[in-house]
């Protein structure tokens, strides 16, 4: 198998630049991802083993059944019972799941979510014992109803509606140039002050599902609120600048206001728009101290907020598109004119049945041999006398990339093989994904 080294002009790196589309819909307490419903499988009512609006990270445990038991019959050889759990005498557990884990031993290596100091603390006698983690790892949008405000000992800004939004308050300083909606402490009645507004309807999207930032560029922010099918409201970044404006349906009341804004690096959206959305102000339980009525302030109820909201005929949609960067590394890998013409596969050599073992080999106190064999013939003729003059002829189906020390790192495999002769030469384009 010859080995090639890859040239200057043989390796490009570039970056490609996607837009990852994405749909929510929230609907009596479930939250759906583009349009997926729940998928029973053949040991769990979830395949993916993630409830419905879910993405699982790596995609592990894929309809795997967890296992509990109750007596130690219950576990494979070598686990006992223990709360529910097998367990073995080394104390890593049989779950039915595959999971992560890591020994402690004298190379302190843990977990990256497990401190120093719990590392010390746990089982500080026992080295040899095991630290475990969970999969699968899983993520979702959620949404929270902020409603307290907590003083604090700030002479500038005594009060702040909650932590979450003061741990806010940098990122929404960063995009003050583009609204002035984004001041954290204004004295403008017509944008308000952050540190005491009540309440605020925070929706938090994780980067999973948007790259680097949520684009902007189109204004593809689209919030949608339903009752009984028919659209009340809609809110979009039509100005793309970060302001989510009220632009449907034509006429209702609060169009053209602006109801909330987006954070669009870090994946928050902070609603306070709290005039009804529906005509003659009917009330709706959505799990608060008594029902009220439907403004954005309630946008999301049930969306994994943990309200227990099951609001009949009210659904939402949330629609936005990502920024995703990807580095990918492009390789052109060449088989030249008169290379990569000999092979080690057995098949490339002419059997001969009349050759036995003995008389193959030649083998004395000085001396191994092997008795010359005759490489196959593959050339065709269109006749059956005399056959083809003989060509050394391969056929490449696959690539290896090796790295410096010659551990074989990726293998590219081609639909076809390609039948390589000394006159011809190709050029293996191999294009990998850095992600």
């Amino acid at each position: 198998m010859p080995l090639k080294k890859f040239g200057d002009n043989d390796i490009f790196h570039n970056t490609l630049q996607t837009f990852p589309r994405n749909q929510f819909d929230i609907y009596q307490g479930s939250v759906y991802y583009q349009n997926e419903s729940r998928i029973s499988g053949a040991f769990t009512g979830s395949v993916p083993c993630v409830p419905t609006g879910f993405v699982s990270l790596y995609e592990l445990n894929v309809d795997r059944a967890p296992l509990t038991c109750l007596i130690d019959a219950d576990c494979p050889p070598g686990y006992t019972c223990v709360g529910g759990i097998c367990v073995n005498d080394e104390g890593l557990q049989y779950t039915g799941l595959i999971y992560p884990l890591l020994y402690k031993d004298s190379s302190l290596t843990t977990f990256k979510s497990v401190s120093t100091s719990s590392w010390n603390a746990w089982n500080a006698a026992t080295y040899g014992s095991v630290f475990t983690g969970s999969y699968p790892l899983s993520a979702t949008i959620s949404r929270e109803y902020l409603t307290q405000s907590i003083p604090t000992a700030h002479p500038l800004w005594p009060f702040t509606s909650s932590l979450r939004i003061t741990a806010l308050r940098s990122a929404m300083s960063s995009y003050t140039y583009w609204s002035p909606y984004y001041q954290f402490n204004s004295s403008s009645p017509s944008y308000g002050d952050w540190g005491t507004k009540t309440p605020i309807n925070l929706i938090s999207i994780p980067s999973i599902f948007y790259g680097s930032s949520i684009n902007k560029e189109n204004g593809s922010v689209s919030l949608k609120y339903y009752v009984s099918g028919s659209l009340i409201g809609e809110l979009r970044d039509s100005k793309r600048n970060g302001e989510l404006i009220q632009v449907g349906p034509s006429g209702s009341v609060g169009t053209g206001s602006v109801a909330g804004i987006i954070l669009y690096n870090e994946g928050f959206i902070l609603l306070t728009g709290s005039w009804g959305l529906e005509p003659l102000l009917p009330t709706r339980n959505y799990k608060l101290a008594a029902p009220t009525t439907s403004s954005w302030l309630m946008y999301g109820a049930g969306m994994n907020d943990n309200s227990g909201s099951n609001i009949p005929f009210v659904n939402y949609r949330m629609e936005f598109e990502g920024v995703n960067y990807i580095e990918t590394i492009t390789m052109l890998a060449h088989a030249e004119k008169g290379e990569i013409n000999h092979s080690n596969n057995p098949t490339y050599l002419e059997f001969d049945p009349s050759v036995t073992t003995a008389s193959q080999f030649q083998i004395n106190s000085s001396m191994f041999r092997e008795t010359p064999r005759t490489i196959k013939n593959v050339v065709k003729s269109p006749y059956v006398d005399p056959t083809a003059s003989f060509e050394k002829t391969t056929y490449i189906s696959k690539v290896g990339i090796y790295d410096k020390e010659e551990n074989l790192i990726g293998i590219a495999t081609v639909s076809k093989p390609v039948k390589k002769t000394l006159s011809r030469d190709f050029t293996f384009k191999l294009k990998v994904d850095l992600q």
